[in-house]
């Protein structure tokens, strides 16, 4: 296993992108990290495209397509064998009611992956005010991708300089209120997606400000870390300047399409295996788990809401796939506060989250993270049982 020099994280060299400079290779977790060691080390882009190799994953080791033949399998089978059209059924009815949700967000985050600058995000979280964790909440929502995916660039912020406040409000925000994942929610649950998405908003803005008197009194580790940004950077001149040298083209436009291209397939490849994952582990609980187990276990009560916790904290599933779980529990409930718990569990308890805090950012931030949000994920979820019906 290598390591990626640009955000730390450890990468299969089989399957990373590989960057010879120097006679020395690098090896990168994505194309952002590899353009900003090219950048860092100012090599053209021109020279830096000659000096890349992108690897050659064979299909049989896609794990979209692996995921994706297991389904088709189940599905084909499901003509042969009885007992297994219930799956095939409430598997299409998953697809006919996020299918949709799925491409438009792809295809937002792919537009948003390419004309959105990464050194924006990092110069407006860099800063230690107040304003800055909501301004990281609000850049949350343009980061599409899923809780594991924004585990890199959470670290990245932070050895940006990035306070460790605003490391955590991003932490929670972006997998639940990213422009992504706000579609497809609305694509499941309707308009009662947007308690989830405000919700989820406000859990990172509170946490975000009771970390900031943490840190004050000397509670949590302080980043030490210095931003690579210049201090005179400024984000409107910086737009006003690519603006300005922005020449529409017929090769300009080529390059954009294939910038939004990338960014989907990076975007898919990242996320959409776990959607499959998701959309089948829900189509078999749909499909064979007794209607009574859900309402009897996983209703709305102090039970049901405390045993859905557990049950999401003990499942490792990305953001995305943890989605069509949520609305199976919703849909043999109807109780909108274990699905709102199930899905923000994800974040607030889960070890990967946890351990990744504490092995970069620090101890004292990893531990405090489940003191201060489980609490108001239960509140928020009695409140949705009480009131949204």
């Amino acid at each position: 296993m290598a390591k990626d020099p640009m955000c730390g994280m450890e990468v299969n060299e089989k399957s990373a992108l590989k960057f010879t400079i120097g006679g020395k290779a690098e090896f990168f977790c994505s194309e952002h990290c590899l353009k900003k060691f090219a950048r860092k080390n100012r090599v053209s882009e021109r020279e830096a495209a000659t000096c890349i190799v992108h690897p050659k994953v064979p299909l049989y080791r896609d794990k979209t397509f692996i995921v994706s033949v297991v389904l088709a399998l189940f599905v084909f089978a499901s003509y042969i064998m009885p007992f297994l059209e219930p799956f095939r059924k409430t598997l299409f009815t998953y697809f006919k009611a996020i299918w949709w949700a799925m491409l438009l967000g792809l295809f937002l985050g792919g537009v948003i992956d390419h004309y959105v600058p990464q050194e924006y995000i990092s110069y407006v979280l860099a800063n230690r005010g107040k304003r800055t964790i909501l301004y990281s909440v609000i850049l949350g929502f343009f980061m599409s991708a899923c809780s594991h995916g924004i585990l890199a660039l959470s670290i990245e912020l932070h050895k940006k300089g990035a306070s460790n406040p605003a490391v955590v409000s991003f932490l929670l925000a972006s997998p639940w209120a990213n422009i992504t994942i706000t579609i497809m929610l609305i694509g499941f649950f309707g308009l009662k997606a947007l308690f989830i998405i405000i919700s989820a908003i406000l859990i990172a803005i509170i946490t975000g400000l009771i970390y900031q008197i943490l840190q004050e009194r000397g509670m949590i580790e302080e980043n030490d870390n210095v931003a690579i940004l210049e201090k005179d950077f400024s984000i409107i001149k910086d737009f006003k300047k690519r603006f300005a040298g922005y020449r529409f083209s017929i090769q300009t436009l080529k390059s954009d399409i294939k910038g939004i291209y990338n960014g989907i397939v990076y975007l898919g490849n990242t996320v959409l295996w776990w959607v499959l994952i998701g959309m089948g582990i829900a189509s078999l609980a749909g499909a064979y788990i007794p209607p009574h187990i859900f309402k009897n276990y996983m209703g709305p009560t102090a039970l049901g809401l405390i045993i859905t916790l557990i049950l999401a904290t003990i499942i490792e599933v990305c953001s995305e796939g943890s989605a069509p779980m949520a609305f199976e529990i919703f849909r043999q409930t109807r109780a909108l506060g274990n699905s709102f718990v199930f899905l923000m569990a994800g974040v607030v308890t889960d070890y990967t989250e946890i351990g990744l805090l504490w092995h970069n950012v620090g101890r004292r931030v990893a531990i405090w993270l489940p003191i201060i949000t489980v609490p108001q994920v239960i509140i928020l979820g009695i409140l949705a049982n009480i009131f949204i019906k």
